[in-house]
């Protein structure tokens, strides 16, 4: 990705203490002649989205440095290479570590950071957002508008399995998996152990309004997108505003590259995140 002449960004891979446990972080800054204008947390999305994710996520963090910002990129807790397991993560340790990392960052730079989420890294960025004074600035890329909604999908995935599984296995649906979880059991899915406090966590979240009136910029990549947004994101969108957001919002041509089995990339998702970012004044 160029960096259009400006300073060339720099990263640093180390664990950041979170009590008596690690999380894995890549810290992107601008180049040693360059100034840090604002800083930037990234925010992962749910289970194999995430790690489909890691290419894009790591491109738009370094064109973000190459033009000033400081990033930083948090693997959450029981997530790719920080400390725990899957099967014990909550969703209000989840938050607490966003908001960890958004005051260690703050620390660092000076400036208050944006919140910058994927999927459901949004619903995740916007709930830490709620406990942060001033009210911060918020990225959302695709965001999951529904908690609920994504993990019936979520479910879906394990039911998908059984059809295509060894024959004579007792099946089960969603809505029996749901009722696992809401009384205390686990469910494996797709490889992932969710744990019932994550579960309800995640059941519970909305890409609401949070108090304050801070700027939200809203990224939608549709694979053929005719530079609207969908129904559902514009009607989330305008609720936003009329709680008092400015938000840009935008629609982009490419593929949905946290689903996509190849490793995928969207060039101008990171062009367009750029130019958004960078028109806000610090």
């Amino acid at each position: 990705m160029p960096d259009d002449g400006r300073s060339p960004a720099q990263f640093d891979a180390f664990y950041l203490p979170m009590g008596e446990a690690r999380r894995f972080c890549v810290l992107h800054e601008p180049g040693k002649s360059g100034a840090t204008r604002e800083s930037v947390l990234y925010v992962h999305p749910f289970a194999e989205e995430m790690n489909r994710s890691r290419r894009m996520a790591a491109l738009q963090s370094r064109a973000l440095a190459g033009a000033g910002f400081t990033v930083l990129q948090i693997d959450l807790a029981g997530c790719g290479d920080s400390d725990g397991e899957f099967a014990d993560a909550s969703w209000e340790r989840w938050v607490s570590d966003v908001c960890e990392a958004a005051q260690w960052l703050r620390e660092r730079t000076g400036r208050a950071p944006w919140l910058w989420g994927l999927r459901v890294g949004c619903l995740i960025a916007a709930e830490s957002a709620r406990k942060m004074s001033p009210s911060p600035n918020l990225l959302f890329w695709n965001p999951v508008l529904s908690g609920t909604q994504f993990l019936q999908q979520f479910l879906r995935l394990k039911v998908a399995a059984q059809i295509v599984g060894s024959a004579g296995t007792t099946r089960v649906d969603t809505r029996e998996l749901r009722e696992r979880l809401m009384q205390g059991t686990s469910v494996e899915v797709a490889g992932y152990e969710l744990s019932t406090a994550l579960a309800h966590g995640l059941d519970a979240a909305v890409l609401s309004p949070v108090p304050g009136n801070s700027g939200v910029v809203w990224m939608e990549v549709a694979n053929a997108s005719d530079g609207k947004l969908s129904p559902a994101a514009h009607a989330r969108v305008e609720a936003w505003r009329s709680a008092g957001y400015s938000v840009d919002a935008r629609s982009i041509s490419g593929q949905p590259f946290w689903q996509t089995q190849e490793i995928a990339e969207c060039p101008e998702l990171i062009k367009e995140t750029l130019a958004a970012l960078t028109a806000v004044r610090p």
